[in-house]
């Protein structure tokens, strides 16, 4: 099993360490323009920063203020490896410490079946972001 551990973190510490792994995932894997990626969401999320046992960060999540769960991303050479749902699972159990019972993201289509094993159910249409095909989904805690 693969070392690693999740970290809670905030922009202003871990920008850095956060936006390389996003940048990496998002603007030059998968063609995100680089100013859609970047909004002032950021700023007031609560970040997950997860990171080997080197220290050096291998993906990356944020919970947003409302509940929504967004900018998860593991970078390639460590997916299929659990990084994904750590982080998943940190995120849900800080927004259930929040007092949330609704927690809401926008899947790429492609990552839905990795949601819905863990309980998430579409809501609505696909849609495109940022040129992808995406899925509102969301999960209860009752």
């Amino acid at each position: 099993m693969p070392e690693f551990c999740i970290v809670t973190t905030d922009w202003r510490s871990d920008r850095q360490r956060l936006s390389r792994i996003r940048r990496a995932v998002f603007i030059e894997e998968q063609g995100v323009p680089e100013e859609l990626e970047w909004d002032d969401d950021d700023a007031g999320a609560i970040h997950l920063l997860a990171v080997d046992a080197d220290d050096t960060p291998i993906g990356c999540a944020r919970l947003l203020p409302d509940g929504h769960i967004g900018r998860m991303a593991v970078l390639q050479s460590w997916r299929g490896k659990g990084v994904g749902r750590a982080l998943l699972q940190k995120a849900l159990e800080l927004a259930r410490a929040q007092g949330h019972a609704i927690v809401r993201l926008s899947a790429q289509t492609h990552a839905s079946g990795f949601y819905r094993r863990h309980r998430f159910i579409a809501e609505g249409e696909e849609y495109l972001e940022a040129g992808i095909p995406h899925l509102a989904m969301k999960i209860s805690f009752n």
